[in-house]
């Protein structure tokens, strides 16, 4: 049996309804949006079954990107965990068909509490559509399912509305790569966010020479670190150019005599740095960008501080 006909028509189903999706990016969808970022309290997530699901995953992603926000399950909420909920919080209630028993059985307390609701429904004439303060319609024609029953089409268009939220509120709080990596710190992301060069670089073994160190000294240095490079500093320690086992290479092609000469006559003036502070994904751009495998490391006084291999962010996860 051929199964990939049926999964091309799921996805095809699925990317049509997600299109179709961008017209429900309107006035409810702003006015959802100015409720979330006036929260004081926390952003409370709830649904029912296979619309509870992607409601936690949506409240982890409202979390993880500076809106805090939880969870809730609606059956256990009427056995106690409403209390979780506050006079500060806003709820947002996702039920395709709008009627969900569990889910309703919470409103009178949430009106109680005089807070804000926004429904996530494929029913705009539902009781959860009618009784929240902002209604996102997330009507699908059919789901994926050949028997229309398996939520599918309307889970995902939950979920990509649940993103689109998210990251519209991210973008309004100026939330930036550091706020990302104090909520990550394990992991990858963790890694590739929060990890500064100055701990993944080579500080010990830094080849370094004067600007006007003999090229044949040079050599040796280069030689002696065994980095393939040494750094050429000013007469107060600064950075001011680099030279390389390519350098040398290219120098001998064009017959020039130059274990004599001055490295600064043969050196790569003001080679690619990064500051000892910047992020290790900051360095693995600037290496890929210049199709580069090294990169020197400098403080504040474009001293030189460490040297970065590509093999240093290999070996830290960050690739």
């Amino acid at each position: 049996m051929d199964f990939c006909p049926s999964g091309l028509s799921v996805i095809e189903k699925e990317a049509r309804a997600i299109f179709e999706l961008t017209q429900q990016i309107n006035d409810a969808f702003n006015e959802a949006c100015r409720l979330l970022l006036a929260t004081e309290g926390r952003i409370v997530v709830t649904g029912m079954g296979k619309s509870g699901h992607i409601g936690n995953k949506i409240a982890a992603t409202l979390s993880s990107t500076g809106s805090p926000a939880f969870f809730m399950h609606p059956a256990e909420a009427s056995h106690g965990d409403l209390g979780m909920v506050t006079n500060k919080d806003t709820v947002i209630a996702i039920s395709n068909s709008g009627n969900t028993a569990e889910v309703l059985a919470l409103l009178p307390q949430i009106k109680r509490l005089g807070i804000p609701m926004i429904a996530l429904t494929g029913n705009t004439a539902s009781t959860l559509a009618k009784m929240s303060d902002v209604h996102i319609d997330l009507t699908v024609e059919k789901e994926a399912c050949p028997l229309n029953l398996a939520p599918t089409t309307s889970t995902t268009l939950a979920l990509v509305m649940g993103d689109a939220i998210a990251i519209a509120l991210l973008e309004a709080r100026g939330f930036n790569a550091d706020d990302f990596s104090r909520s990550h710190p394990g992991g990858t992301l963790g890694k590739r966010s929060f990890v500064r060069v100055e701990t993944l670089s080579n500080t010990h073994t830094i080849p370094t020479v004067n600007a006007d160190t003999p090229v044949k000294q040079a050599l040796s240095e280069i030689t002696e670190k065994k980095l393939g490079m040494t750094c050429v500093v000013d007469e107060k320690g600064a950075f001011v150019g680099i030279y390389t086992d390519g350098d040398i290479r290219r120098s001998l092609m064009q017959n020039q005599d130059i274990l004599k000469a001055p490295i600064s006559e043969v050196m790569t003036k003001g080679g690619k740095t990064i500051h000892d502070q910047a992020l290790a994904t900051e360095a693995l751009a600037l290496m890929q960008k210049h199709s580069i495998t090294a990169l020197v490391v400098t403080d504040n006084e474009q001293v030189p501080t460490g040297i970065l291999h590509i093999h240093d962010l290999l070996r830290a996860g960050i690739i």
